[in-house]
């Protein structure tokens, strides 16, 4: 799975890498480490936890925070949320960072965009997140079965935001304006990592085909919010890191999110590096000044966790009741990337 992944999943005991601690950590070296003491959590087992994983079992429904192995599951399962991944658990690509199963998919269920509904309503959602495997094999990449999953939402919680995190649709635009006219209120296509990593962390997919992939969205509606994360610690340099940010602005994304790649298990690329909690703190401050409506960055921090503060903050008025958004262009001009458009 690529884009549409909620990124890295839980650590495995131990990885090789450097630590913010360690002076070689400028240029990282290949070395055993226990994981840092800022990256582990307990994770709580309560009847939050078993209501959910209870309900998804009897509508047949598959969570992304099992699937990729999320480090916040107890977190967020505990608070009755969580990120419905739908059109099955297999992914048609093998990003190497992500634990989702690779193979050919099942025939889409077209009852399922119900079940999702009928779900999120008995969990008492007030913003629901979807997601999805990659289904290259689709002729619209499963752009119609996402629609179909929004307006099931609209109509069992017409009083909840609804955002959606989508693979790239192998840059078919038609794909996009498909979900674009269910109108989700935040649209997450994942950048996951830097340019020059992409080689080695998502061989099936393209950095400028995603950075414009984000600025169709506001090309066809620029009213809905737009979102993008990537993950640190493969090796990536500051001013990439940067450069990426910039990316983004120019595309028109609004909230960004940063977190670190923490290896599911064997097989999977190492760490290179751990980054100190104060450094994704600059990163935060770096964001900030270039203009984000919203940033949200840290160790644990993933695509969809704690999306409803986004919601609360930008979605909903002072009563709680969803708000329309006012219009947020990409920014006019020529593209920043000297490569050729890859949403077609």
């Amino acid at each position: 799975m690529s884009s549409a992944t909620d990124t890295p999943p839980a650590p495995a005991p131990e990885s090789p890498a450097t630590t913010d601690t360690d002076p070689s950590a400028a240029a990282p070296t290949r070395v055993h480490r226990r994981i840092p003491e800022w990256l582990t959590i307990k994770v709580p087992r309560s009847r939050d936890i078993g209501k959910v994983e209870g309900l998804m079992r009897g509508e047949r429904l598959v969570t992304v925070c099992e699937e990729a192995r999320c480090p916040n599951l107890g977190e967020c399962w505990s608070k009755g949320t969580a990120t419905f991944m739908i059109m099955g658990d297999t992914c048609t690509r093998s990003c190497r960072f992500c634990a989702v199963k690779t193979g050919r998919g099942l025939p889409l269920d077209p009852d399922e965009p119900r079940r999702v509904g009928a779900a999120a309503r008995e969990l008492g959602l007030k913003h629901v997140v979807v997601t999805s495997v990659n289904r290259d094999e689709l002729p619209d990449g499963g752009a119609a079965h996402f629609a179909a999953t929004i307006a099931a939402l609209r109509h069992e919680m017409p009083a909840s935001t609804v955002e959606v995190l989508t693979p790239d649709f192998r840059g078919r635009r038609f794909a996009i304006e498909t979900v674009c006219a269910a109108r989700p209120d935040v649209f997450n296509h994942n950048t996951e990592t830097v340019p020059r990593l992409y080689r080695t962390v998502r061989p099936q997919a393209k950095y400028a085909r995603s950075i414009d992939f984000l600025r169709t969205i506001k090309e066809i509606d620029p009213t809905i919010y737009s979102k993008s994360g990537i993950m640190l610690g493969l090796g990536e340099t500051e001013d990439e890191v940067v450069q990426v940010l910039r990316d983004w602005k120019d595309a028109g994304v609004d909230a960004v999110t940063l977190g670190q790649y923490l290896k599911p298990g064997k097989g999977y690329l190492d760490v290179v590096e751990y980054l100190h909690p104060t450094r994704f703190e600059e990163y935060k401050r770096i964001a900030e000044e270039i203009g984000f409506l919203y940033v949200a960055s840290g160790p644990f921090v993933r695509s969809s966790y704690n999306a409803i503060d986004f919601s609360d903050r930008f979605l909903r008025d002072s009563g709680g009741q969803p708000v329309a958004a006012p219009p947020r262009p990409a920014t006019p001009g020529p593209r920043r990337l000297e490569l050729p458009l890859a949403v077609q």
